[in-house]
């Protein structure tokens, strides 16, 4: 299986608990939001341990392409720190991690909707 990993914004902690229980209730989802008070690849990392319902993809894999994202995108990690810096105190940076596989099969679901 492919992912990706990518940091999509700073929220609340409330809009992102809020969030999290909508997203969580399906098994099969295509992405995972990760929530941290520091960004850091430690604090993304710990955040997939604060996953209620994980998903059962491979966590190793999720946390090299996390690290990938560290080393290739560090101007944009350093823009994102600079954000949380100026966010409200409860706030909280968001990373999402899309799982390829299931992404493709939700599209797919969707064109056979239409």
């Amino acid at each position: 299986m492919q992912y990706n990993f990518d940091i999509i914004g700073i929220t609340t902690v409330w809009d992102f608990f809020r969030h999290q229980q909508h997203v969580e209730q399906s098994p099969d989802r295509s992405c995972a939001y990760l929530g941290s008070y520091q960004c850091t690849l430690d604090g993304f990392i710990a955040a997939t341990q604060t996953i209620q319902h994980k998903p059962a993809w491979d966590w190793d894999a999720i946390a090299a392409q996390m690290v990938n994202f560290w080393l290739q995108d560090g101007d944009r990690v350093s823009r994102w720190k600079i954000e949380l810096q100026k966010a409200e105190e409860t706030s909280l940076i968001v990373g999402r991690v899309a799982n390829f596989s299931n992404l493709r099969n939700e599209f797919e679901n969707l064109l056979g909707e239409s």
